[in-house]
């Protein structure tokens, strides 16, 4: 009996320092996970003023451990606990890395440590497939066309770059959309769709439109945020008039940007041709300066060649009065002789003297002629 009753005693001392031990700190409370699609981070809230308890002082630092372990392997003797964050002093820890399979059940701890004391542990259950939320698709494009608006939706992915579909089948896409007036929604219409690439046909033309796109899946009612809108402008068929106005408008621009420069260039370049570079050449005559040629040349300045020239008077011409017998009034008398009248002189010749006379004349007139 002796020997029981010590066994029992050093038993309930060792249950006594354990709880000692274990409860001489507070655990972290709010214990919770923060998840999207394969990302998966665990969280909880430490106060302060815990740390001035008995046991750990202010220059003393609390660390965290956090741990996981898969739920069936509960119920063995042995349980490996694997650590994910050792001894860390964050309020978190991240366990995207560690390969959680998507549809199992795990089971999250975490506990606080102070120099040689330690908290109870922190147990959270947490199963991906069921508990993990649902992203937006990666990535949505928007291409316009007449009256439609073609749009393009990646799938949500994983941690490693996989499409969310691998793990939801049934994933599907719910797509609005709505004509866009001063960032107000109005008139939204939806559109449930499980392809990646959808038209919105019967659009306005030239009006623009807003898209926007969740990720959606049935079976626990999971439900993503909506992605960023993205504003497009649709398009239509161009009128008349406006094909005619824009091929006017480019004749005017090619005329005044390129004809335009491209004249004023080719008279500016004629006009320095004919200036510098004349199309009319002297003859080749006219350039040989060889002594003793006797053809004619120019003469520059600095040119040594004498130069011979005879004077030439030239005389004016001096043009004789006719003289007509019609101005002489000759009278003639019976016997032969010839007068002047009652007005001349009083002298008188007769027919040879006057033929004598015109000869004379006549002879003057011809020997100025050949003076001249």
């Amino acid at each position: 009996m002796e020997v029981v009753f010590r066994a029992a005693l050093l038993a309930l001392l060792f249950l006594v320092n354990v709880f000692k031990v274990s409860a001489w700190l507070p655990h972290p409370h709010n214990v919770s996970l923060q998840t999207l699609n394969t990302q998966y981070i665990l969280t909880w809230a430490w106060d302060q003023n815990q740390n001035q308890t008995q046991g750990c002082t202010g220059n003393q630092t609390v660390m965290f451990t956090a741990q996981y372990l898969p739920k069936f392997k509960l119920k063995r003797k042995k349980r490996d606990w694997r650590s994910v964050c050792q001894s860390t002093e964050d309020w978190q820890c991240d366990f995207t890395g560690c390969d959680l399979h998507y549809l199992g059940v795990y089971v999250l701890r975490v506990r606080a440590t102070c120099a040689e004391q330690r908290s109870q542990w922190v147990q959270l259950e947490f199963c991906p497939d069921k508990q993990a939320h649902l992203g937006p698709p990666s990535r949505v494009e928007v291409i316009s066309g007449p009256e439609l608006l073609e749009v393009r939706v990646s799938d949500p992915l994983t941690s490693r770059n996989a499409s969310m579909k691998d793990f939801y089948p049934d994933l599907y896409y719910l797509i609005q959309y709505w004509k866009h007036a001063q960032d107000e929604v109005r008139g939204i219409r939806s559109l449930n769709t499980s392809t990646n690439i959808v038209t919105l046909s019967r659009l306005d033309r030239w009006t623009q439109y807003c898209v926007r796109v969740q990720s959606r899946y049935n079976y626990y009612s999971k439900i993503s945020s909506f992605s960023q809108p993205i504003c497009q402008q649709t398009t239509g068929s161009t009128p008349a008039w406006q094909i005619a106005l824009l091929f006017l408008a480019s004749l005017v621009v090619c005329f005044v940007c390129v004809l335009l420069p491209s004249y004023g260039l080719l008279k500016f370049y004629r006009l320095i041709k004919l200036n510098f570079f004349p199309k009319c050449q002297l003859p080749a005559y006219l350039n040989d300066s060889s002594p003793g040629s006797d053809r004619p040349r120019l003469l520059s300045v600095e040119s040594q060649v004498e130069v011979c020239c005879d004077e030439i008077d030239v005389c004016p011409v001096v043009t004789l009065p006719e003289i007509h017998a019609a101005d002489i009034a000759v009278e003639t008398d019976p016997s032969g002789h010839s007068r002047q009248g009652s007005g001349d002189s009083g002298m008188y010749s007769n027919g040879e003297g006057s033929a004598q006379l015109g000869t004379t004349v006549t002879e003057r007139g011809q020997g100025r002629g050949q003076s001249r």
